[in-house]
């Protein structure tokens, strides 16, 4: 922490996609599935774009993921990946697919050990990020669920924002691994814990962070030390 003070927060508040479920293990049969459901119903005739397009876009919301994905396809194929893509993921999730990054549930349960309010803000829907929550078992430990999909907010600052004025939290750490998260946090006066463990995005992506973790306990000892 660079010899910095931190000090015990009321809250943590923890993007989704890539900082608590490891989201490639959901969407890469989930992302052929949706596509050659596309061509069968001929909404879409191009391959299959690759998997990493997708992942690079994770974080952002839903239209802004098609644009990038598939800047070729129609309106009518993006609204229909939206609905595809949800049903499939809720179909893989509750089949036992994705898996959250190790030893996730544990630092959760640590923190609430501690009094700690938790909390998710993701720009993904409200059923996919509520269905991760409770297809693998941590749904219990939030005191709250925030998704882009249920406020519809336009950025994850405006989110954040009402998640904090909701439950009237004055201090909190914002842990996610995309610049939104970053944003998010610095635009709401909060501390950003950046996950540097996951591979979805750019290198530039935590730039402005306060501290960047290898490994999801290194926040309970970030708590050790405040």
């Amino acid at each position: 922490m660079a010899g910095e003070k931190w000090t015990k927060p009321e809250a943590v508040i923890f993007d989704m996609d890539g900082t608590l479920f490891e989201t490639d293990t959901l969407l890469v049969s989930v992302h052929e599935r949706l596509f050659q459901t596309l061509r069968e119903e001929g909404l879409y005739n191009q391959p299959t774009p690759p998997i990493e397009r997708l992942l690079s876009c994770l974080g952002m919301l839903l239209e802004d993921i098609w644009r990038k994905v598939m800047p070729d396809g129609s309106d009518a194929a993006h609204r229909r990946a939206d609905e595809l893509m949800l049903r499939y993921e809720l179909e893989q999730l509750e089949a036992g697919e994705g898996r959250l990054y190790p030893q996730a549930e544990e630092m959760l349960k640590k923190l609430k050990e501690h009094g700690i309010k938790l909390f998710v803000a993701s720009n993904g829907l409200e059923e996919y990020v509520r269905g991760v929550a409770r297809y693998k078992g941590i749904y219990d430990l939030f005191d709250g669920l925030y998704s882009a999909g249920e406020y519809q907010t336009a950025t994850k600052v405006d989110l954040v924002a009402q998640l904090l004025k909701d439950h009237q939290i004055a201090t909190a750490w914002m842990v996610g691994d995309r610049s939104s998260d970053v944003e998010a946090g610095k635009a709401n006066g909060l501390k950003v814990i950046g996950c540097a463990y996951a591979s979805y995005g750019r290198d530039t992506e935590l730039a402005g962070a306060d501290v960047l973790i290898a490994k999801l306990p290194e926040i309970v000892e970030l708590l050790a030390e405040a």
